[in-house]
């Protein structure tokens, strides 16, 4: 998973340079990593006779329980209830109204969250993202320090997005990163715009969005939301809803432990 350090987004006359310097400048300052203790309140209370309960109800109470001391690591404002965490107004995969969601928080030249859209990705659509119960919710959160041209994938993302058009650049992006991470900011730039092409977007409409940093303004909101949260690295993600509460992975994890907490939580 990328550490992020020594980040934060400026954005002074808004437009994105396509000068590598000028696009390290934008993003300047800290990230401080909260350490949050992992206390579990409470107590988990059965009446269960284990001379009467067969193996599937018992890993259930046991999932329920693992469940419920996952969602207490998260940090809170609140001091009781569901913890909740924000979509704001991001790109949504899935259906809008499904019942339980995934917030990414996520770098477009990050190497693990490629990882996790190749190889992670594909599984949950497949089982639930298609099946209408899961939507995953992309919030950009680019670590411009090591990733310099992070910020202008995100911008051309969200432009994209204008256009109804984010799944396919989202993808287009992770999977042709090799092509683009590690070119100079401008050409970068300038592949980006090819592959608007490639989608068949509106180019006029596309390139100026891009080159005046049109929303500039809406990443630095995810990063500020992301730190609050206490997101320190990518990809990072928070599952369920404010009814049940959101339950926080970090890194590239295998489907596996998407699915554990996923079933846990239509279940409740």
């Amino acid at each position: 998973m990328d550490s992020e350090e020594n980040i934060f987004l400026q954005n002074n006359d808004n437009k994105i340079s396509v000068k590598k310097s000028t696009f390290n400048g934008l993003i300047i300052g800290i990230i401080v990593v909260i350490g949050i203790a992992a206390f579990f309140a409470g107590s988990y209370i059965t009446n269960f006779n284990s001379d009467q309960v067969s193996q599937e109800e018992l890993q259930e109470a046991i999932s329920k329980l693992e469940l419920k001391m996952l969602q207490a690591k998260l940090p809170s404002t609140q001091p009781t209830g569901p913890v909740r965490i924000s979509i704001d107004n991001d790109p949504i995969i899935g259906n809008p109204d499904a019942e339980i969601t995934i917030i990414e928080f996520s770098d477009f030249q990050c190497p693990f969250c490629a990882r996790f859209h190749t190889q992670t990705l594909p599984s949950i659509l497949e089982e639930y993202i298609d099946q209408g119960k899961v939507k995953l919710v992309f919030r950009d959160f680019p670590i411009q320090s090591i990733h310099p041209n992070a910020l202008p994938a995100s911008v051309a993302a969200e432009c994209a997005n204008e256009q109804g058009k984010f799944r396919e650049m989202h993808d287009i992006l992770f999977e042709n990163q090799n092509e683009w991470n590690r070119v100079e900011t401008v050409d970068a730039m300038t592949l980006f715009s090819q592959y608007a092409s490639q989608m068949q977007l509106e180019q006029e409409i596309f390139d100026s969005c891009l080159t005046n940093g049109k929303y500039i303004e809406e990443i630095k909101k995810d990063l500020d939301d992301g730190r609050i949260y206490g997101v320190s690295g990518t990809p990072g993600f928070f599952i369920g809803n404010d009814k049940v509460g959101y339950v926080e992975l970090k890194g590239a994890q295998p489907f596996e432990s998407f699915k554990k907490i996923i079933d846990s939580q239509l279940d409740a």
